[in-house]
């Protein structure tokens, strides 16, 4: 079970890591990127940001480019934003969560709408 301090960095990290996003990404060009978890080491010196992107594929995959891209400059700005001992050294992974959720969702509503009856 992480401990306290950890559980504070994490979210620290979830909120200063998502306005960065929504300072450096246009929804026109990448969607909606959000940050769905952030995963921390023991040490706290590395971070795994578990990113999601609402959107269409092409701009799933100019986020995902863009990220890439931008990685030294996002762990810049949470290094200046965020004030730690050490800035942890951060890794994106793409993570799909939303989709499915909504997914999950549509399947449940078309089960809904096969068991209730007709009326004639």
């Amino acid at each position: 079970m992480p401990s306290l301090r950890q559980q504070r960095v994490r979210e620290l990290l979830k909120r200063a890591v998502g306005d960065i996003l929504r300072r450096e990404f246009s929804p026109d060009e990448c969607g909606l990127v959000s940050v769905n978890d952030v995963g921390m080491a023991n040490d706290l010196k590395s971070a795994t940001i578990f990113i999601s992107v609402l959107g269409s594929d092409t701009q799933k995959t100019t986020a995902a480019q863009r990220l890439k891209a931008r990685w030294s400059r996002v762990q810049f700005q949470l290094g200046r934003d965020v004030t730690l001992k050490y800035t942890p050294k951060i890794k994106f992974i793409l993570h799909d969560s939303i989709e499915e959720g909504a997914r999950v969702l549509s399947i449940l509503d078309e089960l809904e709408q096969k068991d209730q009856p007709r009326d004639p």
